[in-house]
């Protein structure tokens, strides 16, 4: 029974969430349109989620993303009021994800700051930057292009629904894009085993010939990276960028990788697991807002959600090493 549970139990209180609204909203909630518009809602929080897997496989983990998710949208927002191609400044944006990450990198790798402290630090900063840059204010109407609002509002045709066009969201395949990436890197590559070599043992890895710094330096500018992209999604999608649009990423994109930690079988961060845990709590926002549950009683029900899963978790371990 242990067993179970720790292998299933949280697969099984997935699959019921979804059967409750599908019982609870039979008109609207297993819809193709809902599901895509839950894709497309939720393709922000992919990116930042799984791009901080990487971070989460060593054990560390990223408190800046979302500061980082704000900086790069206002970053690519103001370039655009100076005239500048789009290619400029997105590529703009992403140097600042790079930046930051492997500013945070060297805090934590080189300097040996505790993630928990060198990341906050830096959320505090990239968040007074992005208010800095941004002056305060929302960049949003004619200084945004019109092509790189478009993109959010593209996608692939999949024929008509009550004679409107219906479209595989563009952002929706730019998250199964880095997602697969990711997922390819972390499981498929010299690189990603060494990194869940650290997580599992830091100095023996190093012992073992693996450049521990190097790496950590490695993965936390790639989060870095994945932060400024969902930032930069975000201000597509809007068409618009403040300094505070990337605030909820961070504690939503952490509680996913726990909860995809819920469901593998070893209990370590894993890309795919990170995505389950992402579209659970897709489903739930999706579900309780049709339902016109509160915000804030949400809130309360996700984090205990969380909680059972995590606890269902932690028991079935616990059962299984005292057998």
């Amino acid at each position: 029974m242990a067993s179970f549970l720790r292998h299933y139990g949280s697969l099984i209180g997935m699959a019921s969430i979804v059967l409750f609204f599908w019982i609870a909203l039979p008109d609207t909630f297993m819809t193709l349109r809902n599901w895509l518009n839950i894709s497309q809602q939720l393709s922000m929080l992919v990116v930042v989620a799984v791009t901080m897997t990487v971070v989460m496989v060593m054990g560390d983990f990223d408190l800046s993303v979302g500061a980082m998710a704000s900086l790069s949208g206002v970053v690519a927002a103001v370039l655009f009021t100076q005239g500048l191609p789009v290619p400029v400044a997105l590529a703009g944006a992403l140097a600042v994800g790079l930046l930051g990450g492997l500013a945070n990198g060297v805090l934590v790798s080189l300097l040996g700051i505790l993630p928990f402290v060198a990341t906050l630090a830096t959320l505090t900063m990239f968040s007074g930057a992005a208010f800095l840059v941004s002056g305060g204010k929302t960049i949003f109407g004619r200084d945004i292009p019109q092509g790189f609002a478009d993109f959010a509002r593209s996608g692939l045709p999949l024929g008509t629904w009550d004679g409107k066009p219906v479209l595989f969201p563009a952002l929706t395949l730019l998250a199964a894009a880095v997602t697969f990436a990711v997922w390819l890197v972390l499981e498929h590559t010299l690189y990603g085993r060494r990194l869940y070599a650290i997580g599992g043992n830091a100095e023996a890895a190093r012992l073992a010939g693996v450049r521990v710094t190097a790496l950590r330096l490695s993965a936390f500018a790639f989060t870095g990276v994945g932060a400024a992209v969902a930032g930069l999604m975000y201000a597509s999608r809007v068409a618009s960028a403040n300094p505070v649009q990337g605030d909820g990423l961070m504690l939503t994109a952490i509680a996913a990788v726990f909860l995809g930690m819920t469901v593998t079988r070893d209990g370590q961060p894993h890309v795919l697991a990170t995505v389950a845990g992402v579209v659970t709590l897709g489903v739930m926002d999706n579900g309780l807002t049709q339902l016109q549950v509160d915000s804030y009683v949400r809130q309360v029900l996700v984090g205990a959600i969380i909680l059972v899963a995590v606890s269902i978790s932690a028991l079935g371990r616990r059962a299984i090493r005292l057998r």
